[in-house]
């Protein structure tokens, strides 16, 4: 088992996220971290995106879900996305964070981290 980590920083995606009336009615930028284990062993040896977690494919189904979801907590959202990555990219584990920039006055970054692995 390799402890190598593919990882996606500052992922910047809009969507409809929160409790409150006025958050249903606009977009927010939720800022997503991504640190997804791998083993890059095979990839390096064959040079080939076939043999490695495509990190563009990764980027493009989670910046898609996003956008379509509409749930109210950050929570809800981040153990979702976790769960997808973990089903559809077949990594064994993954660390997310998710910053709602701004949520909290006087903060300039507030948000969740989660740790998942597969089952």
């Amino acid at each position: 088992m390799s402890n190598d980590i593919i990882f996606l920083r500052d992922l910047r995606i809009d969507t409809v996220i929160g409790i409150y009336g006025w958050e249903r009615q606009v977009t927010q930028t939720l800022v997503f971290d991504l640190e997804m284990g791998t083993d890059i062993r095979r990839a390096a040896a064959s040079d080939r995106i076939e043999d490695t977690l495509n990190y563009k494919a990764v980027a493009k189904r989670v910046i898609g879900f996003v956008k379509e979801s509409e749930f109210e907590l950050v929570e809800t959202l981040a153990e979702r996305v976790a769960q997808l990555i973990l089903d559809e990219f077949e990594v064994p584990w993954l660390r997310l964070t998710l910053n709602k920039q701004g949520a909290v006055r006087g903060a300039r970054d507030v948000g969740l981290i989660i740790e998942r692995r597969r089952d």
